[in-house]
This record gives structure tokens, sequence and C-alpha cells, in this order.
């Protein structure tokens, strides 16, 4: 067990936003807060409005109706609102917070781009008159094919700003995958870029778009952004973005009821078709404001940067939460890799970075440049340290929190969804936060861990589940009643169920562990990959690795793993030792029948190991949807792999 944790100085604490919001209600801390928060949601969500002066066209008159059932809560009751509203209205307004910087954009060579909350308020303004020129108004989804560059908050609030839905993409979809989202939305606008560059070359996305839309006709225009310098085109139906900046007229800010559609945010398809998680005006404004400025505690002017897709939840809640409190957007174009492993903390260093987003995974591979990273970058600006995604191994953690930032950072590891509009667990920096902990509960989220008959559970892992509603709860799902109630309220009526395992120990710390449908059943006992990932993991010669259940006689399941040797491993083939580690670590009955080496693993851009195409590789099966994988290509390696020895075995 490790014995590392967080403990915040008295400084630290008394001057945190959560703090703040604590003393305003004469509470004594954040555990006083915490329960609270739960034990009268409707208290703690109007708190939290007036404390962040989240402002309101319309003041609502009743913070919550349930009166349609737990399944489909009413937020904010008879209030107007427009998240333009808050993220940009409030601080235009104000001669001083105007010229604040609200976007920097650096890309892969380095060239820089800026904008202030007045330069990005009136070019959203252009933008929004030019949309409505091509026949978008209230309720028009508009979907947006572009990689993490300044038109893309453009365009999000101007999406915003008429009352339309904002249809986010996956900057490296596919064509089907494209076509399949804008099917289900009806979108009838698409703005892509030209192309964006990764890994120093050009990767072409309007292509993409164009082979979609033979299956979309529903899209009416399709405005190109020329990033790469390579031409807008030149179809009937095409806008370049500077024509469509060049309109003058003037468009206002919808007031839109806050229970009306802000975006439909698909999930990534790893099973079946892809689901439009149904995300409001209210309710993702007042939950990403909330996460932003409580758990990751940025203040105006401070510089949030989280490596992320457009396409992914992070784009818009960093997107959405950063401007909600005054903050300023540092957008990332390229592989945090290039043009070595540096990168990542030269960019920190040099836009003086206060909250910074990182993966385990990106933080695996970046552990492999040795310890010197503090020594050579000036990283005293960052404030907090955010992770999402999946879970992390303690001696990855330990050296980000221990030997690049010396303990004086807290590591903000927090777990929702692309349905939750947030998180439902998360650590708060006020609080001790121990090793790969996900702290507790976030504030304003009944969540719990529960047996297979709904009874509460601790000490042993369990399914993790929701009692009450929440702000940034996704609607449902986009025209399909019946698979929302499915997915979400079906297992224990009157309880959401994400679909992750999770564990509270002892202590009352909280830990994810992983997919309820990646657990494995190992004679008769769950096994959370992650469990068997942290032993391999914590080998020096392994970089990453991942774990799934193959179907066997004996126990019903075995589990099969697959590992990625570290930038400095030598070319020895230390699978069987790895075996030998898990059962000497979690027992015999769970130690792996099958161990590989592999030179890299299926990933989302947002480095989650695709565990699912993992375990359909190994079996000789469809891996499914993987439109939203980076590195389709490894699954075909593993196949390949497993092949092999299979047939060697064969020949013994």
């Amino acid at each position: 067990m490790s014995d590392y944790t967080w403990i915040p100085t008295a400084d630290y604490v008394d001057n945190a936003n959560v703090t703040r919001l604590a003393r305003a209600h004469g509470l004594g801390g954040l555990d006083e807060l915490r329960a609270r928060s739960v034990a009268d949601v409707r208290w703690y969500w109007d708190a939290v409005v007036r404390d962040l002066e989240l402002p309101f066209q319309v003041p609502y008159r009743e913070v919550l109706d349930t009166s349609r059932g737990i399944e489909h809560p009413d937020w904010f009751v008879g209030g107007r609102t427009n998240i333009v509203d808050a993220c940009l209205r409030r601080w235009v307004a104000d001669p001083v917070a105007a010229e604040r910087l609200a976007v920097v954009h650096e890309a892969e060579d380095g060239t820089v781009r800026t904008l202030t909350y007045r330069e990005l308020g009136a070019e959203v303004e252009r933008a929004a008159a030019g949309l409505r020129e091509l026949g978008v108004g209230r309720g028009d989804a508009v979907a947006l094919f572009l990689p993490m560059i300044p038109e893309a908050v453009v365009s999000m609030y101007a999406i915003a700003r008429l009352g339309a839905v904002l249809v986010p993409l996956f900057s490296g979809f596919a064509p089907s995958a494209i076509a399949s989202r804008i099917q289900d939305a009806d979108a009838k606008v698409v703005v892509v870029a030209d192309g964006t560059v990764r890994r120093r070359k050009s990767v072409a996305m309007k292509p993409a778009l164009d082979e979609a839309l033979k299956a979309c006709p529903t899209v009416e225009s399709v405005v190109v952004v020329d990033n790469l310098g390579t031409g807008t085109g030149s179809g009937e139906r095409e806008v370049s973005w500077t024509g469509l900046l060049a309109s003058r007229d003037a468009v206002r800010i919808e007031a839109m009821d806050a229970s009306e559609p802000f975006a439909l945010a698909y999930t990534s398809g790893t099973t079946g078709k892809p689901k439009g998680a149904v995300h409001t005006h209210a309710g993702f404004l007042v939950k990403t404001a909330s996460e932003v400025a409580y758990s990751f505690d940025l203040k105006p002017g401070g510089v949030f940067c989280w490596i992320t897709d457009m396409g992914w939840i992070m784009g818009p809640l960093s997107i959405v939460g950063t401007h909600a409190n005054g903050g300023t957007l540092l957008l990332y174009e390229g592989s945090p890799d290039v043009p070595d492993r540096d990168r990542l903390w030269q960019l920190t260093e040099r836009h003086r970075v206060t909250m910074l987003g990182v993966s385990p995974t990106l933080i695996r591979t970046l552990r492999g440049q040795g310890s010197d990273v503090a020594a050579r970058y000036d990283l005293s600006s960052v404030h907090t340290i955010g992770s999402t995604g999946e879970p992390w191994d303690p001696d990855s953690y330990e050296w980000l929190a221990r030997e690049v930032f010396g303990g004086r950072v807290p590591i903000i590891n927090f777990s929702g969804g692309t349905e939750v509009g947030g998180s439902f667990l998360a650590p708060y920096p006020v609080q001790p936060i121990r090793s790969c902990s996900l702290g507790g509960p976030s504030l304003g989220m009944d969540v719990d861990v529960v047996d297979d008959a709904g009874r509460p559970l601790r000490g042993e892992q369990g399914e993790l589940v929701c009692r009450q509603p929440w702000p940034s709860m996704t609607r449902g799902v986009w025209k399909d009643e019946e698979r929302y109630l499915e997915a979400y309220w079906s297992t224990f009526p009157g309880m959401w169920r994400h679909g992750d395992y999770a564990l509270v120990d002892s202590d009352g710390q909280w830990y994810i562990r992983g997919r309820s449908d990646d657990v494995m059943n190992v004679a008769g006992k769950r096994l959370a990959p992650a469990e068997v990932e942290a032993v391999l993991t914590a080998h020096p010669a392994v970089s990453e690795a991942a774990a799934v259940g193959v179907p066997d006689p004996k126990k019903g399941e075995t589990v099969w793993a697959f590992w990625v040797p570290s930038a400095d491993a030598d070319g020895t083939d230390i699978s069987g030792e790895l075996a030998a580690s898990v059962a000497a670590e979690l027992g015999k009955p769970f130690a792996p029948s099958v161990v590989h080496r592999v030179s890299r693993l299926p990933k989302t851009r947002s480095a989650k190991i695709l565990r699912r195409a993992v375990r359909a590789a190994a079996l000789g099966t469809d891996p499914g949807d993987l439109s939203g994988a980076e590195n389709p290509e490894a699954v075909e390696e593993i196949r390949a792999v497993v092949t092999g020895a299979e047939l060697g075995a064969v020949g013994t």
C-alpha cells in the first residue's frame, strides 16, 4: 500500500473557491458541505448559481421538479438563460475582464494565436450572424468536425447564441462514424477544417466529411476552416470561414428555457449505435462551472489546459467551465510528445498553466524521460492537476506528484462520463488525497456503491450508482427513450447505474475499478482489469498494460494480459515474470494464463485503452466500432501476436 497522501497547506485551504462557498453558508469545511449538498440538492445547486454569479435572463422559480419521476427531472424551472451569457457577455461588459485572454492556441509547430474576451465575443457575434444567414435557428443541429483550434470555440458559442444545438464530432472519425451522428442529429450545417497536423503530418479532415455527407441529406451547408492552407473547396453548398464572418448583421443572444438543448454529446459507440446524450444550457453550465471552480480551483485569469478533443465531453467541459469562471483556455493542437516528450512541460512553462489536465497513460509514457523535469522546467504556475478517463497506477501517480511537482500540487482525479456532463466522484484540493484516490462523491452527487441487490457495499467493489438527479444529467438518449431507460435505470429501479465498478475503502476513499462490463469473473470471483494492470505497470520495464477475460472451461474466465515495454527497456521478454508477479500480488487463481508483449495497445484519442477491442483481437472476433480509436491498427498487431503464439504452440 502506498503511503503518499496530498496534504493541503492552511493557505491553500483558506484561499480555495470551495472554502469560500462553505463559509458563505456557515459550514465548517468540505465534509459539512459535501453532506449538506446531498441532503438537500436543491439548496446546493442554487448555492452554486449564486456563488459563481451565473446569470439568468429570467430567474427560475423552482430549482428542481421531479414530478415526472427521477428519470426525467426539470432543473431551474421557469428560468431562461444562454451559456453565452455566463461565458462571454458578462466578461465582455467588464472593461478589465474584456481585455483578458480568453483563448490561447498553440499548434504542434509552435505557432501561437490568441483571443481576448472582447475579441472572442466579436468573432462569436459575426459567426452567429453568418450561421443565421445560412438558415440556422433555434433548435437546429450544427455539427463541428474540428480539431482544438480557436474556430471550434467560436463556433460552439455562435451555435449557442442562436439557440441551435451543438453536435461535436471527434476529429479523427472515419466517414461512417461521422455520418451516423449527423444522421441521428439531423444536422443542418457542418463546420469542418480542411485538416490538422499530428506527429508532424498533415491529416486531411474534409475528405472524410465529403464521403460522409453522401448519406446525410439533412445537411444544407458546409462551413470550411482553412486550417492547413490547402484551400476551402468550391462545392455549391460550401462557404469559407472568412465568408461566414463577413456578415455584419446583429444577432441577439437567444434566451433559452433552462431545459432546452445546448448540445448532443455522442458516446464513442463501443457497443451498438452511438448514444446522443442531451445536455441543456442551464444544466451543463452550472455543473461544469462548479467542477472547474471547486474541484480544479480555477480563478479569473487562471490558465486551464486539458489536451483533449471536441468529440469528447472534456472538450466542451473545458471551454464552458473555464470561461464561466473567467479563465484563459489553452488549446493544444497536435501530439503532446512532439518534437519530444518534454513538450507538455514546455507548454506548461511557456503559458504559465495553472490547471494542467493529463491522463495516466500520458504520464506513464513521460516517466521514461527521467526524474529531472522539475530541475529543467519552471512549473511553479501549476496549482492543480486534473485527470480522468482511466485508473492510475501508484508509480506513475507518485512520480508526477512527488518528483515532478515536489508534493505541492494536488492531483484531482475525477470520474464521470459523457452522459453525466461532468463528474460523479472527485477529490477537492482542500482535503487529504491518497495516492490514486478519487476522494469521494462530487458535491451535489448522491452516489453510492452497491451489490447486485442494490444494497450499499463497503470494502468490496460493486456497481457505482446515483440516487438523486443532478443538473447536467442527460435528458435522455436523443430520439430513443426506451434505450435511455434500459441503459441507466433498468438494473436498479430508482437509481442511475453508471456501468462502472467502484470501491470505498475503510477510510472512506473512493476508487474506480473499471467498466463493469470489463470486469472478469475468475472462478466466481470478480476481478477488475485495473487490479491486474497495476501489478504489471509497476514493473520498470512496462509502459502500459491491458488485462482482459477470455472464456475458460474450468474457471469460467481466465486472464490474458498484454504489455508494452517502456522506452528504456531492453529486448528481454519478461512475460513469465509478469505473470508470476500477478500471482504473488493477487493470488495464484488470478495469474494470467497468457501474457504477450506488444508494441502498442488500441486507445482512444483521450488515451483510454480499448479493452473491448483487445479482447476481440485475442478471441479473433469482431471488435465493433473503432471509429474513436487513435490507433486501430494495434488491434491487428494483437491478433497477429496471439495467432502466432497459438501456431507456435501447435508446432511444438
